[in-house]
């Protein structure tokens, strides 16, 4: 007989090693012997759901199957498909048209629906798999009283309370690989080679390939760096090295010395406020050919611009990223075997635990600029390795 039901979403981004997270809960979760329900698009099918006994509810909601998770759980993306859908902060516009007589304000909070349609679809446990903002909807409901198990996922590595979010090490492996591709045109025309990476708030995507030999320089979020400084590093860099050229990784959150904000694709934002980025890479650029004239007897040096963006997103997990996701799902299911909820699971200082699900949004967790980044050499410190976590400045919570 049945125990209860276990519902799963995933939400933002997608993320080599969404898949096989799924699959590890889905599988375990069976063989324990509960339900489990997939719930499509994040937070958006629980939203639209229809709370009637015949209605057409299937680009809401299946039930999951060893059969179907198996099938998906070696590839990436999630094939319960994603969303940023933020039931707490509706748009007018975006209410649902089962609920538009009842939410009128300009921006409407959508939670009692939400809590509702999970119990009319019998879920007692929720597991969101998700970054800080995915997850911080899931604090909402957990301090609402929905029995919540979260996973962190995120390419930035940036969630709060975990040293390790799902997606990471594909990204870093991805970054460094393609950079490594790129370097035989950079060397061939002797040019200065500029990589746009993921990182809105936080640096760990261009701090670990740099520190791997991907780049000569980084620059970070955390750290607005001078573009004259960059300049001159980057040119020494490419005068020392034997193949006349050089690179640099920037963190698409990175900003310029006595600049004041990101830079933006467009005015547009999504459910959490945050704008598309995009374009520090160009800047970056073309300020570099700019000043090198007056490093270069009035010749400019010549540029290599890539945006990474999709390509180190998309594809397959690296086994890191097949490893990590199959060990959360099963910590999740061991939380919910024990009745236990309100978590977040972790890996801290090299071991699998959980923590409180508040941590996600009780703090930022960022790169420590003071103790990794050096700010006149732009580029990571290398030093005092013992004892640091894998993948070092992410274990600093």
């Amino acid at each position: 007989m049945s125990k209860t039901t276990i519902g799963i979403l995933t939400g933002g981004g997608d993320v080599p090693g969404l898949n096989p997270a799924i699959r590890a809960v889905t599988i375990r979760a069976i063989r324990e012997g509960y339900n489990v329900i997939g719930i499509r698009r994040g937070w958006q099918g629980l939203l639209e759901f229809v709370r009637e006994k015949d209605a057409d509810n299937s680009l809401c909601y299946f039930n999951l199957t060893e059969e179907l998770v198996n099938k998906a759980g070696r590839s990436g993306g999630t094939f319960l498909h994603t969303s940023r859908t933020r039931p707490s902060h509706v748009l007018k516009s975006d209410v649902p048209e089962q609920y538009r007589d009842k939410y009128t304000d300009k921006v409407n909070d959508l939670t009692p629906e939400i809590l509702k349609n999970l119990e009319f679809l019998g879920i007692e446990y929720l597991i969101p798999i998700g970054g800080d903002d995915t997850l911080s909807y899931g604090v909402r409901l957990s301090q609402e009283g929905m029995k919540v198990i979260a996973i962190p996922k995120t390419m930035d590595n940036d969630v709060p309370g975990t040293d390790y979010c799902i997606g990471f090490s594909t990204c870093v492996t991805r970054t460094i690989n393609m950079v490594n591709t790129l370097r035989t045109s950079a060397g061939s025309h002797e040019r200065v080679m500029v990589v746009e990476v993921f990182g809105r708030y936080a640096g760990f995507t261009a701090m670990l390939p740099t520190m791997a030999g991907a780049a000569n320089r980084c620059l970070i979020p955390e750290h607005k760096f001078n573009i004259e400084n960059l300049t001159e590093l980057l040119l020494q860099d490419r005068y020392k090295n034997p193949s006349r050229y050089s690179v640099v990784l920037v963190s698409e959150g990175a900003m310029f010395e006595g600049g004041t904000d990101m830079m933006f694709k467009d005015a547009e934002k999504d459910a959490y406020g945050h704008a598309k980025l995009g374009g520090i890479g160009d800047a970056v650029s073309a300020k570099i050919k700019e000043l090198s004239a007056s490093h270069l007897g009035g010749s400019k040096v010549g540029l290599i611009t890539q945006n990474l963006g999709y390509l180190v997103r998309g594809g397959d997990p690296d086994a890191i990223d097949s490893i990590v996701p199959m060990a959360y799902g099963n910590l999740a299911l061991d939380l919910i075997i024990k009745k236990n909820h309100g978590r977040l699971v972790v890996l801290r200082n090299g071991r699998y635990d959980n923590a409180p699900i508040d941590v996600i949004t009780a703090s930022k967790k960022l790169v420590n600029v003071d103790k990794y980044y050096n700010i006149e050499r732009l580029r990571p410190k290398y030093k005092n390795f013992e004892f640091q976590p894998l993948f070092f400045m992410t274990g600093d919570q």
